[in-house]
């Protein structure tokens, strides 16, 4: 679409909420398509070793996808600049589509090669669309409301966890016993994702993005790669990236853990299905009230955000104190006689089942709230896009490690014990962050002139 196809679009009303370019459905629409793809690809995470009896083939295909995912995080804001959000979705969803159908031929073949080299395109795709994910969940939003677009948008990706939960559920209910999921679940999880491919088709460039004021969300539509080499080599120079490094590290380090060693070491195979409902659903409930905290707690957004994230690390010292306890009742090499199960396990279900629910809440509060930090600290897409492909590869490179420590047989107490304290340490380092980076006013903010620029104003293209 050219300029005549932009002044066309600008002048579409701008008060309507449901405009196909307001940020509102544009943050919906990556929402659902997230919901397809990373969304499902959670739910075959959370079965633990992808609904394998052998955990060893997902974990060395995690191992693959998040080692390429950490260079292609850090990459993806460049490639998202340059190509857009169209081209750099649809390629970035097709892997996810490849990942579940290399676990339906594992059923078959047992051969592990397919899914490791499955997994390592599948880092790929995963640091394309999360870069682009996070540019446009932070920079389309206005400023006042980024909050509460980040817990929509993770509230409806969630619900992808919950609908992906509920299929090993049910077509694998009547299968208490220790088992692989059969092939109808990986191809159920193909279906959803491949309807995320095509929808990602349906996103609008930031230049094409109107907000409610009149404000497009960026004046430039491509950059160059010249530029970003130069823009992602800085990242690693940027004070502010280095301070939220600990808290990316530790984001999906904790995966591993909860999944593999918490919900795959104590329940049977349905109940780990009927578990990720509730964990997904957890994270839509998380992200809703850390969402209305960053929002609308304090007139001040500098004290929003202290207040945020002293409520994560308080709550978050309570849920890993909880897994504390609930681990000195097993190890790696003294696991449960019988697995738990939701109607035959009683009393002794709750607990654990309390325990899984609010990691869950946890990962949404502490991920939702690093978003609200980052989108803090710039407006415009472009810088957004680096921030966020900075942060998830980072946060790939810790998982890459989390899931060959737990190949390696590292103990349970032991994981629980480095996450915990990994977690720890990011809190006051974000506060740092906050207390020096985040002002009160949006024009303290890096690219905040195209925060001002008016539909009226013509486009540039580089």
């Amino acid at each position: 679409m050219g300029l005549e196809g932009d002044e066309e679009m600008a002048a579409i009303p701008t008060k309507s909420t449901f405009r196909y370019n307001s940020p509102f459905v544009q943050v919906s629409l990556i929402g659902l398509v997230c919901f397809c793809c990373p969304g499902m690809f959670n739910a075959l995470a959370g079965m633990g070793g992808g609904g394998q009896v052998d955990h060893s083939v997902a974990n060395n295909a995690n191992t693959a996808l998040y080692a390429t995912f950490a260079v292609f995080g850090v990459l993806g804001g460049g490639i998202y600049n340059i190509l857009g959000p169209r081209l750099t979705l649809v390629s970035a969803c097709s892997t996810y589509v490849l990942y579940a159908g290399s676990f339906l031929y594992y059923n078959h073949h047992k051969h592990q090669d397919f899914a490791i080299v499955a997994g390592a395109l599948l880092g790929v795709g995963a640091g394309l669309l999360w870069a682009a994910q996070g540019a446009i969940m932070t920079s389309y939003p206005p400023t006042h409301r980024k909050g509460t677009y980040i817990s929509l948008f993770w509230s409806v990706f969630n619900m992808g966890g919950v609908i992906g939960g509920l299929i090993p559920f049910i077509l694998n209910y009547h299968r208490g016993e220790a088992a692989s999921v059969n092939d109808g679940t990986y191809i159920g999880f193909m279906a959803f994702m491949a309807v995320g491919a095509a929808l990602s088709l349906a996103i609008l460039p930031p230049s094409k993005v109107i907000r409610n004021d009149g404000t497009r969300c960026s004046n430039i539509k491509y950059s160059n790669v010249r530029t970003e080499s130069i823009e992602i080599f800085k990242l690693f120079l940027n004070w502010k990236m280095l301070l939220i490094v600990p808290a990316a590290w530790s984001s999906n380090f904790f995966y591993t853990y909860q999944f593999n060693n918490v919900n795959g070491a104590l329940f049977n195979l349905r109940t780990r299905g009927l578990n990720n409902v509730f964990y997904w659903g957890a994270q839509m409930l998380g992200s809703v009230g850390i969402g209305y905290i960053m929002d609308f707690s304090f007139q001040s957004r500098r004290m929003r955000g202290f207040v945020g994230i002293s409520v994560v690390g308080v709550l978050g010292t309570a849920i890993w104190a909880g897994g504390f306890a609930n681990q000195l009742r097993y190890s790696r090499s003294h696991t449960l006689e019988n697995l738990l199960d939701f109607k035959d396990s009683g009393a002794d279900y709750a607990g654990p089942f309390v325990l899984y629910f609010s990691y869950g809440l946890l990962d949404a509060m502490f991920q939702s709230m690093v978003y609200w930090v980052i989108g803090a600290l710039a407006n415009d897409s472009e810088i957004l896009s680096r921030y966020t492909g900075f942060y998830k590869g980072v946060q790939s490179a810790g998982a890459a490690v989390a899931w060959q420590v737990d190949t390696h047989n590292v103990s349970f107490m032991s994981q629980l014990i480095v996450n915990w304290c990994l977690t720890t340490v990011a809190y006051p380092l974000l506060v740092v962050l906050v207390m020096l980076a985040v002002k009160d006013e949006a024009k303290g903010e890096e690219g905040t002139t195209d925060e001002a620029t008016p539909t009226s104003a013509k486009p540039t293209y580089t």
